[in-house]
């Protein structure tokens, strides 16, 4: 079995009142087909993009019923022991660790502003079978309005170096293993609409994003942000049709140069 390193996004569900809604939208949208697998919770349904398993769809967290959004995984090698570093670091853990059979271990927490993730410790289920092609996960940022919080803890829980971002416009940093980045943090500012809860949004490869974007308002999904331009792709951001919020971006457009990082002491 191939370990991921600690702290490697994993996986992706978006946690759904409506599964029937959101295998109609997903799969319009990025293509997806799905596969029902049995689960006591209710339902769990395996999202494919060419034959490869690349995020689920699951009910809503304990509390949360009426609520739908996204849920990133980040890897763990011992779920137990990264739920105490959770508690260590200030964070709350909403689910402690739990087996699920021989698929894996898994626990649903947040860091101390609020931002929900999850952590996956691997057993027959490693986590995504493909990223970054056509339908397939390729990146996630912490966005939240407490970047402080967010700074300390992540770092604190998982064995990520940070670098920040050279603009004064934007804050925003990068956390990463080894030389390979994994996972951005976000500022929040008055661009987001009032009420936006902190969050880590996703995103997904689409060969064409305008398309993408007229295919998900044609299916019922909000138009969040964008498309714009950048150096890494032509991205938006867009809700579905039950109000969870993800991106989508065409790699194969991006414009300009990209930011220069440095190390955070």
């Amino acid at each position: 079995m191939a370990v991921r390193p600690e702290g490697t996004p994993c996986w992706a569900d978006v946690m759904s009142p409506d599964a029937g809604g959101a295998k109609r939208f997903y799969g319009g949208v990025l293509g997806w087909t799905f596969v029902e697998v049995p689960s006591e919770d209710g339902y769990y349904i395996e999202a494919y993009a060419d034959g490869k398993a690349v995020a689920a769809v699951v009910p809503p967290a304990p509390g949360q019923e009426d609520r739908s959004q996204w849920c990133l995984y980040l890897a763990s090698g011992d779920a137990v022991a990264t739920a105490g570093r959770i508690r260590d670091s200030g964070g709350r853990v909403l689910m402690e660790p739990v087996q699920a059979d021989d698929l894996g271990a898994l626990c649903l927490a947040r860091d101390p502003g609020g931002v929900l993730f999850g952590v996956w410790q691997a057993g027959r289920h490693e986590g995504f079978q493909a990223t970054a092609g056509p339908g397939a996960y390729c990146w996630a940022e912490v966005l939240t309005r407490e970047p402080e919080k967010s700074d300390a803890f992540f770092p604190a829980v998982f064995p990520y170096r940070a670098k920040r971002r050279e603009d004064a416009e934007t804050d925003f940093r990068v956390f990463g293993l080894g030389d390979r980045s994994v996972l951005g943090r976000m500022r929040m500012t008055e661009d987001f609409p009032p009420g936006t809860s902190p969050c880590i949004n996703v995103y997904f490869t689409v060969t064409d994003c305008d398309a993408a974007v007229a295919r998900a308002v044609e299916l019922g999904g909000v138009l969040r942000f964008g498309p714009l331009d950048t150096p890494f792709g032509r991205f938006a951001t867009l809700g579905d049709p039950q109000g969870a919020d993800f991106s989508v971006i065409d790699t194969t457009t991006a414009r300009g140069e990209g930011p220069t990082l440095t190390d955070v002491p």
